[in-house]
């Protein structure tokens, strides 16, 4: 299997440069419409796809975004890693703002999105103790380091609903638990990249305190604009130095996130429902067989 790279861009990555006979795609999915098209192309020879997550121009909010459409879309194109770019705050006085953030943990306080490819007709349950792939992750994390961005490795995103930003209890309470960011896109979107037998990692971009530090006060819109755009050409920089660091022939993954599937479906094959079989075509054709 050949590598092709799959980038979702949060707020304040809307592009990749230098990619090489760039255009945009649209991809139909049978789990919805997609942020956006994507742009695919090559970058230093490695085939690549580029997801704006909140769409072109920033329209979708955290709950509309259609997450299993990204993913199935990303699916669809060949992706065989993901790697998402978020902006979040800290929840830790050594996370500062225009850090970025290696994410290996979650804890998905999310409630008005749907969150699995699975359901009633096909029932499946994928492993979640290590909801970031740790190879994927490490070439993320030597990518930042070859685009100069002071970088922590390990982090537990905390994912809120949102659209709001925390109040200042919900903001102490997280730190109580031991979250190190805190954003609104993170998840579901790992876990459908793990039931897709993608692998994913998560780099975050820190763009203010929250609202818990005592001299930074409640977080405001522009200055997260503020930070966004000067850590954007370091996430592009960062992007770019990733196919140097992915072989071009993919060997399976180490640590099993491409058959994620392989023990997980629990309802028996003559009782699974032939319209939700249909739509999971690209995200488990490779267990369900030519029945999808």
């Amino acid at each position: 299997m050949q590598t092709m790279i799959g980038v979702i861009g949060g707020s304040g990555v809307y592009q990749i440069d230098g990619l090489e006979g760039a255009s945009w795609v649209k991809v139909r999915s049978p789990w919805g419409k997609p942020s956006d098209e994507v742009l695919v192309g090559r970058l230093n020879g490695v085939p690549m796809a580029f997801l704006p997550r909140h769409g072109r121009g920033h329209v979708q909010t955290p709950s509309s975004i259609n997450y299993r459409a990204n993913i199935d879309a990303l699916k669809r194109l060949g992706c065989t890693d993901v790697v998402a770019v978020s902006a979040v705050g800290s929840l830790r006085p050594d996370f500062v703002p225009g850090d970025f953030v290696i994410v290996d943990q979650y804890i998905d306080r999310t409630f008005a999105r749907e969150k699995s490819f699975f359901g009633p007709g096909c029932v499946g349950h994928v492993s979640l103790a290590h909801p970031t792939c740790p190879r994927l992750s490490a070439a993320c994390a030597e990518a930042a380091t070859t685009a100069g961005v002071r970088l922590h490795q390990g982090a537990t995103y905390l994912a809120m609903e949102g659209p709001q930003f925390s109040t200042l209890a919900e903001s102490r309470l997280y730190r109580s638990w031991g979250a190190d960011v805190i954003g609104m896109t993170g998840m579901p979107e790992a876990k459908l990249a793990r039931e897709a037998e993608l692998c994913y990692a998560s780099v975050a971009m820190i763009t203010d305190f929250d609202c818990w530090h005592e001299d930074h006060g409640a977080v405001d819109v522009a200055q997260v604009i503020a930070t966004l755009t000067a850590n954007a050409g370091a996430a592009r920089r960062l992007v770019a130095a990733l196919p140097g660091l992915l072989p071009a022939e993919r060997a399976p993954c180490p640590h099993g996130c491409d058959r994620a599937l392989d023990h997980a479906l629990m309802t028996a094959p003559d009782k699974r429902d032939p319209e939700l079989l249909s739509k999971l075509d690209a995200i488990a054709g490779r267990v369900l067989g030519p029945q999808a």
